[in-house]
């Protein structure tokens, strides 16, 4: 079992700084969101009526539904922000170097000369984002919660854990579009920039498509399938859009392995 996943764990090595940072500053964020909460409540300011005349296109990009609880409040100011939009740009913009890196630099053609198949190479650098996602979905929540308990305000523990496990579906599927994009290029700045592109047109088409009434573009969106608000205030969990979601990203891993199986490499 260790030989067969040792090009995964050499890939998630040396992401573990990026990882370490980017989880510490997600949890810098969620505590310091979680502090700001009681000013807020305390403001006297009437939030209804101010959501109510935000334009649509907003109130829909930043699942804005309340901000007078702690659900509505992190649902809008953190996690629709930094989990759905940043997060997963950051998730496709590393998948986007997962094999493009090697192939620039010449190193795929040692690590073909070694008995590695192409499928296995796709599919264990794709599997290297793993462990990132898993850091980061343990330590945020645990950071929320304590931050919320420290602040005198309560929240359930249920929908902050299916908030972040219903994430990972959603994360994977945003590397996937990644890994896609590096195995059709042999330039990692091309490939990264192409999967922030994407990823962002795709945010913005379930976006527009929600505020102007044509909510069937919204489904080739990875976003449309993730809703934290709605889990959070409403503690609606949507598996199906999981399901769907790990659907996309199988389909997308396949089509990552299909092509790299079949194009001659040019570094």
């Amino acid at each position: 079992m260790k030989a067969v996943f040792e090009l995964a764990r050499f890939a998630a090595r040396k992401q573990r700084t990026a990882t370490a940072t980017l989880t510490l500053l997600l949890a810098l964020l969620a505590a310091t969101m979680v502090a700001f909460f009681p000013s807020v409540e305390a403001s006297g300011v009437d939030f209804e009526q101010y959501i109510q005349s935000l334009p649509p296109a907003f109130r829909e990009a930043f699942g804005v539904a309340t901000l007078t609880s702690i659900e509505g409040f992190l649902a809008s100011e953190f996690y629709q922000f930094a989990f759905v939009l940043l997060f997963g740009l950051y998730v496709a913009y590393l998948g986007g170097r997962l094999v493009a890196a090697d192939v620039e630099t010449g190193r795929i053609d040692l690590l073909l000369a070694t008995p590695v198949s192409r499928r296995r190479v796709v599919v264990e650098r794709y599997l290297s984002l793993v462990p990132s996602l898993l850091v980061t979905n343990v330590v945020v929540p645990a950071v929320v919660v304590v931050g919320v308990e420290l602040v005198g305000e309560s929240i359930a523990l249920e929908r902050v854990v299916a908030v972040h496990l219903l994430s990972i579906p959603y994360l994977l599927c945003c590397g996937a579009i990644g890994l896609v994009l590096s195995v059709l290029t042999s330039r990692t700045d091309v490939a990264q920039r192409s999967a922030l592109g994407l990823v962002f047109a795709l945010f913005m088409l379930e976006t527009v498509g929600a505020a102007s009434g044509t909510e069937a573009l919204g489904y080739l969106s990875p976003t449309y399938y993730y809703d934290p608000t709605a889990v959070l205030v409403r503690g609606t969990y949507d598996f199906v859009g999981a399901v769907v979601l790990s659907l996309a990203t199988a389909a997308l891993v396949g089509v990552a392995v299909w092509w790299f199986s079949r194009t001659d490499i040019e570094g």
